[in-house]
This record gives C-alpha cells, sequence and structure tokens, in this order.
C-alpha cells in the first residue's frame, strides 16, 4: 500500500483517486471546492465533476492542501494548467523528500511555454517527476471501462513504481521515455479536437474531420521534433490514441467547445456557459506561440488561434487551410 495525495479534484483528478482507492491505496483528494470536499466524504460521490459514479469508500478529501501532501509517498497532479504552477510552489515546502510526482495535467504554459514537468521542477527542483497521459475519459476510467495509458519518465524507477500503482484489471499503464512528446501529443491533441469540433459545428461531414486528425497529428509531431522528442511517440497512445478520443469522442470538453465556435457563439459566452476546464482553449495560444518561436508550420493551430482569439471567420479559416500551397504529405 502507498500513501497517495491527488491535487485537483475535477473529473480527472477524481477518477484517479478513485483508481488508486481501487487498488489497494491510502487516498486523500485535495479539491478547490469545499461542496466536493463534503459531498467526497459524506455521500463518496463528486456530483460537481463525475456525476452519478459511486467512489471507493476509503478515499477521503480535504480543502488543506497541506494535510493532502505531507504524508504522501505518490502525489498526483491533475490541477489546470494555467493553476498548476501556484499549486506546486504551495505545496513545495510539505512534500517529503523522494516522493514520485505525477503529473496529469496536459497543456503548455501561458506565456512561459513551458510544459507541465517542467513545471513542476522549476518549482519542486527534486522532485522524480512523471507525466500520466493517454486516451482516457474520466467518467469511463471511473466506470471501470479498458483503458491504456503511458506513464513517462526519464527515471526508469519512478516509471515503473508509478506503472504498478495505477494499473489495474481495467486501466493498463505503459512506461515510456519520451516526456517531451507525451506531453507535447497530450498538449496538442486538445486543440486539434476544437478545430475537428469546429468542423462539425458547420455541418461538415467526417472526411474533413479525418484530414484534421491526419494533419493535426502532421503537426503534432513537427512541433515534437523541434523540441527534442521522437517521432514514434506520435504515433502511440500518448498520440495518435489520445487524438483519436478526443476529436471524436462525445465526452470531449474540448470537441464540444469547438462544436459550438462552429454553430456561431461567442468564444466567452460558450466559456461562461461551463462548469469544467477545456484546456485546448488556452494551450491554444500557447500552442501557436510555441511553433512561432520554433518556426515549426502548424497551420490547423494558427487557424484555431486566429477563430478564437482574432476574429478570424469560421468559414474562411476552412477554405484558406484547403487553398493553401500544394505541397507533399511527407515532411522532407
Amino acid at each position: 500500500m502507498t500513501r497517495c495525495a491527488v491535487i485537483g479534484g475535477g473529473a480527472w483528478g477524481t477518477a484517479l483517486a478513485d483508481l488508486l482507492a481501487r487498488n489497494g491505496h491510502a487516498v486523500t483528494l485535495w479539491a478547490y471546492e469545499s461542496a466536493v470536499v463534503e459531498s467526497i466524504n459524506s455521500a463518496h460521490v463528486n456530483p460537481d465533476f463525475l456525476p452519478g459514479i459511486p467512489l471507493h469508500s476509503a478515499l477521503t478529501a480535504t480543502a488543506s492542501l497541506d494535510s493532502a501532501v505531507k504524508e504522501a509517498d505518490l502525489i498526483t497532479f491533475v490541477a489546470p494548467s494555467h493553476v498548476l504552477r501556484e499549486i506546486c510552489r504551495s505545496a513545495s515546502a510539505s512534500l517529503r523528500t523522494g516522493a514520485v510526482i505525477v503529473v496529469a495535467t496536459k497543456g503548455i504554459e501561458r506565456g512561459t511555454l513551458a510544459l507541465m514537468t517542467d513545471v513542476v521542477r522549476a518549482e519542486i527542483p527534486a522532485a522524480r517527476v512523471v507525466a500520466l497521459s493517454g486516451p482516457s475519459f474520466a467518467a469511463e476510467v471511473a466506470s471501470h471501462q479498458p483503458t491504456a495509458v503511458v506513464a513517462a519518465s526519464e527515471d526508469d524507477i519512478a516509471a515503473a513504481r508509478v506503472q504498478r500503482a495505477f494499473s489495474s484489471d481495467a486501466f493498463r499503464v505503459y512506461t515510456h521515455t519520451d516526456v517531451t512528446g507525451v506531453e507535447i501529443a497530450g498538449a496538442l491533441k486538445n486543440v486539434i479536437a476544437v478545430a475537428t469540433g469546429i468542423a462539425e459545428g458547420l455541418g461538415l461531414g467526417y472526411n474533413p474531420r479525418a484530414a484534421l486528425i491526419t494533419r493535426g497529428l502532421a503537426e503534432m509531431t513537427r512541433l515534437g521534433i523541434a523540441l527534442g522528442a521522437s517521432p514514434l511517440t506520435f504515433a502511440g497512445l500518448a498520440g495518435m490514441g489520445d487524438l483519436v478520443l478526443t476529436c471524436t469522442g462525445a465526452l470531449s470538453r474540448n470537441r464540444s467547445v469547438g462544436v459550438e465556435v462552429g454553430k456561431g457563439a461567442a468564444l466567452a459566452d460558450v466559456l461562461a456557459g461551463r462548469h469544467t476546464v477545456a484546456e485546448g482553449v488556452v494551450t491554444t495560444q500557447s500552442a501557436n506561440a510555441l511553433a512561432l518561436r520554433e518556426r515549426v508550420d502548424m497551420p490547423i493551430v494558427a487557424a484555431v488561434h486566429g477563430i478564437l482569439f482574432e476574429g478570424r471567420p469560421v468559414r474562411g479559416a476552412i477554405t484558406d487551410l484547403m487553398t493553401r500551397e500544394l505541397r507533399p504529405e511527407q515532411d522532407e
């Protein structure tokens, strides 16, 4: 049994905390929302983020970050990307020496353009960091649907420890060493999901969806290679696996944001009506800036950025993508 803390009481954090508890570990979930803490402790449910799904009776929740992390040997951060640095900074003084840090947040920090594992290392310099990513809707994990993900780290022992802690008969974890590739894939697939949602909102069919997914994968791979990642990573669970799920699944928050924008809704109105975070919106800004910095051609990312933040007409953006200069499919 391992003492575990999960930091973030949203759908994904709750699902991972429940999984660890079902695996026999002692788990404390930290949530920002006091109502979530109360509901988990008293009724073993999280009606705000995972409605209708019973949670393991041994799972406990707290609103005290210090209490959650101070005795934990395995700490999983699942906070939204825009607050991850602040939460890591607040937690750092209470962490046990040698604790393994799992980063389940997907994104690229706005402004610094740092990956999530880099944010954690900057705030917790001695951390043994593992990125957890792959095709995994929270509600399906909490409902014990078969799922496969990867645990990526330069520390083989830490990755293997995370693999053992999370793996069950319904949740399979593979180890991986390409942290940059796994993180870039996990972040960028959300932007491509917004793009496929926009196309769906416009009433377009399966042909454009397939094109966006495939060419989106090419863009993700180009950026990953520029940052030192292996191209093979993008053909795996964290790349193609997560991309297909997020672009096609009805449970995808990022795809659903794109659908509403494609139907003509203003982004501010779409986000105002949501209780959960769609990371693809923030990541669109960061990914576009990172592509410009690295001089990597990412026309789909640029088109989504234009639609969401520059007032670009949706149909015009699609037309521009289709009428770009003709070129070979494979990068030379």
